[in-house]
């Protein structure tokens, strides 16, 4: 049995300049925006929550936030990797360099996005700890060991250590440190504990907005498949893979498939596809992409003009090398620029998928940077600095424009921040359940082609190596939080890539323990290599 526990992060302010092992007098003092501060409740015990579902509510609404913005989580999981980076423009983007820090991995622990992740995740855990030693109805306390598990899952997986604290210990106490493979048992205990007061789940977006025992299992499978890493062996253990294997066949049998129309499954509809959703905004995940003269009737504001890809990401899917114009040869998932010179292609205004070459307008004019230059994205970027405003294939598979909005049918560019981000996809647990069987021996070529058919125009692939397996995740999850996961798991987090001079560096598969975590709390030390 493992017992229950309740999260405080100890404040203390210190000055770094009273501190004489360290060498810079950086104010290093803790405020209360740091780490969730909590009243002492040592003596009199926790009295619980007067609300426990209402609280529910809102730590749902704490995670969608924390997962919707384009820094802290976002970035660390996706602008880490070599599927997007974000060059400084100008003096645009440039931001004392917390970008070009993610790419190149020289990030420090004092880097903002790091310690705001930490803090997050850890403050969510406490506010699902909260909610689980109240007096709620089994359901309720099953959704918030839900919650913890996945926020848990995250500082397991980016940082290694978890710090935790007993229910009845005040801040005046320095909280306990689970180490990875402790906060594996946690986690994997918690979800086992949730599942059966859970709502079994179905596709449907009025189901798939909480936990459910569907998005229990894709919980359970992410960490199976990853367990040979947080319990630091070599290579996976078949029983694992087994195990991932039975969950995603359980989240198979309650309804849950692979659908057609790729692009279609990131609008706010039913669909087969989506076992979790968050209620956060997508903008970001639009507009960060987007040149400042791209924009819809409700946000003439135009996009931010920052994330780019490779072109190395932008060349492991089928098409044109150098264009992407409906008939060029690419994949569903590539997605396309429209073509005003096509007849056929009525799809004016922003396109999908990879954005390259000129783009244009609803009305099929071709548009033009600030500077009155044509808005024409090119592959390369030349550099992390020193760039104009066109460098880079851009990536969007969320999108202004909404089928479900019909207030105004001559306008359909509505609507784009709608709250609909999808975090667990059944596709991605077939691809798991694939991976885990070739893992265990098994030849997965079919699985994979499975998956490839119901792609537009992605032929089935001859054979399944591990490079191959790695490169379809890459195709189908593209800005989904995976990548990072993905690319450690089969060893190529560190590899070289463009624009990434540091390379090799193994101890940069974890994060820091922000500097502020380590002075509040000396039970926790700083992972190898900061």
């Amino acid at each position: 049995m493992v017992m229950k526990f309740k999260i405080y992060i100890k404040y203390i302010a210190l000055s770094l300049c009273a501190i004489p092992l360290l060498h810079s007098c950086t104010d290093l003092e803790i405020e209360e925006t740091d780490s969730l501060i909590k009243e002492s409740v040592g003596g009199s015990g926790f009295p619980g929550l007067s609300d426990p579902a209402s609280s529910l509510g809102d730590l749902y609404n704490k995670v969608g936030g924390d997962f919707q913005t384009q820094e802290n989580m976002f970035a660390l999981s996706e602008v880490t990797t070599d599927s997007y980076v974000v060059p400084t423009r100008g003096t645009d983007w440039g931001d004392n360099g917390v970008w070009r820090q993610l790419h190149t991995h020289t990030w420090s622990a004092s880097h903002l996005f790091i310690k705001n992740s930490w803090n997050g995740l850890n403050q969510n855990i406490f506010r699902a700890t909260e909610i689980i030693e109240s007096d709620g109805s089994a359901q309720t306390e099953a959704e918030a060991k839900f919650l913890r598990a996945f926020n848990m899952f995250f500082v397991m997986d980016l940082f290694g250590s978890v710090p935790f604290r007993g229910v009845d210990e005040g801040p005046e106490i320095d909280p306990m440190v689970l180490s990875r493979s402790e906060a594996f048992d946690f986690i994997e205990t918690d979800l086992m504990e949730a599942m059966p007061d859970l709502p079994d789940g179905s596709p449907g977006i009025e189901v798939t907005g909480t936990a459910t025992k569907a998005s229990a299992s894709f919980l359970l499978a992410k960490i199976y498949l990853n367990a040979h890493i947080y319990k630091g062996n070599e290579a996976s253990d078949n029983a694992d893979m087994q195990r991932v294997v039975d969950m995603v066949n359980s989240i198979e049998a309650k309804g849950f498939a692979i659908e057609e129309g790729y692009f279609d499954i990131f609008e706010p509809t039913d669909d087969s596809e989506t076992i979790w959703h968050l209620s956060a905004e997508v903008g970001p995940r639009i507009w960060n992409t987007l040149h400042y003269n791209q924009n819809s009737p409700d946000n003439t504001g135009g996009g931010w003009n920052g994330f780019s890809t490779l072109a190395e990401f932008y060349d492991m899917f089928e098409g044109a090398p150098n264009s992407n114009y409906v008939g060029d040869g690419q994949e569903e998932r590539r997605g396309w620029v429209p073509d005003p010179s096509n007849a056929n292609d009525e799809n004016l205004g922003i396109g999908y998928g990879f954005l390259i070459n000129q783009q244009y307008d609803t009305d099929g004019t071709a548009l033009e940077t600030r500077q009155g230059q044509p808005l024409s994205f090119p592959k390369e970027i030349p550099s992390l600095v020193g760039n104009t405003e066109v460098e880079g294939v851009r990536l969007i598979k969320y999108h202004p424009y909404d089928p479900t909005d019909t207030e105004d049918s001559e306008s359909p560019l509505v609507n784009s921040f709608r709250r609909h981000q999808v975090l667990f996809r059944f596709a991605d647990a077939h691809l798991m359940r694939a991976e885990a069987m070739m893992r265990m021996g098994a030849d997965a070529t079919e699985m994979v082609n499975e998956l490839r058919r119901l792609r537009t125009d992605t032929p089935d692939l001859s054979g399944i190596t591990e490079q191959d397996l790695i490169d379809e995740r890459g195709r189908e999850l593209y800005i989904e939080f995976w990548r990072r996961n993905d690319l450690v798991r089969f060893g190529q987090y560190t590899d070289p890539w463009s624009l990434k001079e540091v390379t090799g560096d193994e101890t940069k598969v974890l994060f820091p323990i922000p500097a502020t975590a380590l002075l509040s709390n000396p039970n926790l030390t700083q992972n190898p290599g900061y």
